[in-house]
């Protein structure tokens, strides 16, 4: 297991659930007691505990969380497998009638390979469209946010799936597809792809990192995790997806040797970059990303500027987020804006409606994390504020419980509508429905699918 302490970090709180037994958790959120030595599951430096340790029933619910997801990450996995197969077995052969069709008839089912170019993701049945936009043609104002929200979009996808969309149905080239390690976790935790838009001018290079998957509980205790580590000059950055981006035991130095086996994703990504534009003066590129991915897009923008990536900086044409969690503090905040003015990188974080994930973690005293740039905020007609922060920023606070619920029934309603008034491309399938309904309990969950965020894109005023 990596060494949980850069070498150049100022100062850091982390947090170890792994070693957290759960008496030693109730011991905590009762007295405050945290175990030394191989036992402590809370890290700071030394006489930091005062100025570092948040609210404890804040840190006893990180912890307790990841925990459960621990506990809970094999059968999880199994049970969203087994989802996704059916879902996949039922689109195959005609959905359920047709399975009980073939069967009754004594034929064969056509049986899904999870690695085959149809084989789709739980979230690319939520949202099942694959085509661009024909109307929003390069050049246009939303050209390049509909790109980004579909390279988001189709990021949940396996390999053969994305390199059938990319390269037969948008005629473009994908540059690869990575699968990246995280030495924290000691697996391979973090998706990524990159590709070439030849049709823009000048060229147009992708790259767009994969979200939070649903039933992915490696990826959910990374969000949950509220660990920090503080850089001089940067701030406090979100500690979870640090380590999801490929954090080092000295950070992030310049140059490291990589382990071929084991790839991580910002010196990967990074790499591909500069060989890519070795040849090519004029092609700039795009980071993007959905929830989980969306702050590890801006992350690999702001490790680019830590190393002073000027080449790279100079060609980063802009960063684009969708439901994106907040990533760092006040003085992060105020280093980004700085840099990303420095090197004229637009910035635009778009966030639909009640999504959860924006209003996370908290914008409060204990928690200290902070937004930054400009958000683009939809409401449920797509009609669009520009604004610093949305509406209603921590997403728990209850005053806005009763609009959240009777917008969530209105989102359930305009799903039967929509099609009829915006086109066929704009119905949606069952499996958002069902969210939909889910979200009459919880809106914030249903209100961050990728449909939504590709609606916006599409449908949304600018």
């Amino acid at each position: 297991m990596a060494p949980l302490f850069p070498q150049n970090c100022s100062n850091y709180m982390v947090l170890t659930p792994e070693k957290a037994s759960i008496f030693n958790l109730i011991r905590f959120l009762w007295s405050g007691h945290i175990p030394e030595g191989e036992e402590a599951f809370v890290h700071f430096p030394k006489g930091k505990k005062d100025a570092n340790l948040p609210r404890k029933l804040i840190v006893f619910l990180s912890l307790i969380a990841q925990v459960f997801l621990s506990w809970v990450n094999i059968p999880l996995k199994i049970f969203g497998f087994l989802f996704e197969l059916w879902l996949n077995l039922l689109a195959l052969n005609g959905n359920l009638l047709g399975v009980i069709l073939t069967i009754i008839h004594g034929k064969k089912l056509i049986l899904p390979y999870t690695r085959s170019p149809t084989y789709r993701s739980v979230l690319g049945f939520i949202d099942t469209r694959v085509e661009l936009d024909k109307s929003i043609k390069p050049g246009d104002i939303r050209y390049t946010k509909e790109l980004a929200a579909m390279a988001s979009k189709l990021s949940y996808e396996n390999r053969a799936f994305v390199k059938t969309i990319v390269t037969n149905h948008w005629e473009m080239e994908l540059i690869d597809f990575y699968d990246l390690w995280n030495d924290t976790q000691k697996k391979y935790t973090t998706q990524a792809f990159m590709m070439k838009d030849k049709t823009s001018d000048p060229n147009i290079v992708v790259v767009a990192f994969r979200g939070t998957e649903p039933f992915d509980a490696d990826a959910w205790s990374t969000d949950v995790d509220i660990s920090w580590y503080e850089y001089p000059g940067m701030g406090r950055i979100h500690g979870g997806f640090l380590k999801a981006l490929g954090l080092q035991e000295n950070g992030f130095p310049l140059e490291i040797e990589q382990d071929p086996d084991h790839p991580v994703a910002y010196y990967t990504l990074r790499e591909q970059l500069r060989s890519s534009f070795e040849n090519e003066k004029n092609t700039r590129f795009i980071v993007t990303g959905h929830s989980l991915g969306g702050a590890l897009a801006i992350l690999f923008a702001s490790i680019l500027t830590l190393h002073e990536e000027k080449l790279l900086l100079e060609r980063l044409e802009g960063v684009y987020t969708f439901g994106q969690p907040r990533v760092g503090d006040d003085c992060f905040k105020v280093y980004m804006e700085e840099q990303l003015k420095i090197y004229d990188v637009k910035y635009e974080r778009i966030v639909y409606c009640n999504d959860l994930v924006p209003r996370v973690p908290a914008d409060d005293p204990t928690l200290l994390f902070k937004h930054f740039g400009m958000c683009f905020y939809y409401n449920s007609f797509y009609s669009v504020q520009i604004v610093n922060e949305v509406p209603n920023k921590n997403y728990f606070d209850l005053s806005d419980t009763i609009s959240k619920h009777l917008n969530a029934v209105w989102e359930f309603i305009r799903g039967f509508i929509i099609p009829f008034v915006k086109g066929p491309e704009y119905k949606e399938s069952w499996t958002l429905k069902a969210l939909r309904v889910f979200g009459l309990i919880i809106p914030g969950v249903s209100a961050h699918n990728t449909q939504d965020y590709v609606n916006v894109t599409r449908l949304g005023s600018f």
